[in-house]
This record gives structure tokens, C-alpha cells and sequence, in this order.
């Protein structure tokens, strides 16, 4: 879900003797209504929407969603009658984030405690194209990555604190960047200008022993920051990248 982009501001909810219904988050409304049915061909409510944790929805012609739960499985449906048309399995966790290639002919999905975000032919469907690594196998956090806006490339924070950047065509690793001293849990191109947002911090714990100097944060951790770069640079490794810290907030 992005307030950037509506189509994807949805929740889903379900009551005894109803239906599941798919409300628009940002206005209220109503925008769809799913019944099931059960082995005789009635329909019958359902005792939960389950633990949908991501959805995305395909920019392109093909009218396709895609949906990702803590099964570790991710279904894609068409959108315009909700058929179920296959179900991907492969990540190692809850898959936490989804999200299509620009032109909608690929998805990428990474999971929770998950180290690596799979891409998936769509068109296909059936194997794992390849596969792209980041930091994330010792953390419980949600870490986000992005596909820049000539969908080029791609972008994933991590627990190591670096920013990687990925060719979409070979899967391969083009460049990384220190964009944190802790876990960068958040990471999104913005839509059109050569710019990009990331977000770090994790959870600490004090203890007895623990002093307030050793519990301080230094300006490079649990911030929000703002990078400046050329695309047309990433491919030689020399992307020009310079940081601006929005918001050095306060300790968890």
C-alpha cells in the first residue's frame, strides 16, 4: 500500500453471514465484493481474510494483481473477475512485498527473514528467473525495495545498512552505497525525478549494565534521508550519490 499510488490503498474484511467486501482506504467506498462458495456450490462466509500482507496490482494491459501472504506463497488473479490463475512458491518466508516490472511482464516478491527477492516471468510462471540478494535473513523487519522509473533497476535496503542496486535484465549486482549505520528497512525511487528515499533503525533493547552514552544515536542511524544520483552512471559503478538526512528521530 502506497498514498502515492490510490489503486493500492485497499484493506479487505469479512463479518458472519457476509461476504468479503474491498473498501477503499482513502475514501471509504466500496469498490468490490467477493463471495465464496463451498463444496456444494453455495456460498458461505468466510471466518477470515487470511494474512494478506502485500498486493500489487500490474501497470500494464495484462489486468493482473498480485498477492502475497505469510504462507510463503504468493497468488496472482485477474483483476477483473478475480480468478485465481496460479500461485508462486519459492520464498523462504512470509512473502511481506510485491511488486511488477514496469512493462508488467515480471514480479519480484521478497519475504521476512528472507535473504534473497525472487523474480518471476508472469508470462510464465513457472520457474524462478533469478534470484537477488540482500541483507535480511536476521531480521524480523519488512525491507522494502523499489524498481526506478525506466524499470532499469533496482533498488533494496538491508540489515547491513547498504543500499544495492540491481540490473532487471540479468539480475546481476551494479553498485552499493552506505546509506546507514543500522538496518535500512525502507528504500523508493522517486517517480520521475533522479532522486530517492530510504529509511533506517531497528529496535533496541537496554539492560542494566547499559549506560545512557552506550543507548545514543549517531545522525547516521534511525533517519530518513534524501539521494541524488545518475542513472546513466549505475551501470559503471560510479553512481554520484549524496546524502541529505530529512529526520534524525529519537530513539525507539
Amino acid at each position: 500500500m502506497s498514498a502515492s499510488d490510490p489503486v493500492t490503498c485497499v484493506f479487505a474484511s469479512t463479518t458472519r453471514d457476509h461476504p468479503i467486501h474491498l473498501w477503499d482506504a482513502t475514501s471509504g467506498e466500496l469498490r468490490c465484493t467477493y463471495r465464496a462458495f463451498d463444496a456444494m456450490d453455495e456460498i458461505t462466509a468466510a471466518f477470515s481474510v487470511g494474512i494478506i500482507s502485500a498486493i500489487a496490482f500490474s501497470p500494464s494491459h495484462t489486468k493482473m494483481l498480485a498477492t502475497g501472504s505469510y504462507c510463503q506463497t504468493t497468488a496472482i488473479y485477474s483483476e477483473d473477475n478475480m480468478e485465481l490463475l496460479y500461485i508462486l512458491h519459492g520464498q523462504e518466508g512470509g512473502v511481506t512485498h510485491v511488486q511488477f516490472s514496469k512493462d508488467g511482464n515480471y514480479l519480484y516478491t521478497g519475504g521476512r527473514k528472507d535473504p534473497y527477492i525472487l523474480c518471476w516471468d508472469i508470462r510464465k510462471a513457472v520457474d524462478i528467473v533469478y534470484k537477488i540478494y540482500r541483507s535480511s535473513e536476521n531480521t524480523n523487519q519488512r525491507i522494502a525495495f523499489d524498481v526506478e522509473p525506466s524499470g532499469q533497476h533496482l533498488g533494496t535496503g538491508g540489515q547491513d545498512g547498504l543500499v544495492h542496486i540491481y540490473n532487471l535484465q540479468t539480475g546481476q549486482w551494479v553498485s552499493s552505497f552506505q546509506a546507514a549505520l543500522d538496518t535500512v528497512n525502507g528504500f523508493s525511487f522517486h517517480p520521475f525525478l533522479p532522486m530517492a528515499a530510504s529509511s533506517s533503525g531497528h529496535r533496541r533493547f537496554d539492560t542494566l549494565d547499559d549506560s545512557p552514552e552506550d543507548f545514543s544515536l549517531s545522525g547516521d542511524e534511525n533517519c530518513a534521508s534524501i539521494w541524488s544520483f545518475a542513472f546513466a552512471s549505475m551501470e559503471d559503478n560510479a553512481a554520484a550519490m549524496d546524502c541529505g538526512d530529512l529526520n534524525s528521530q529519537s530513539e525507539n
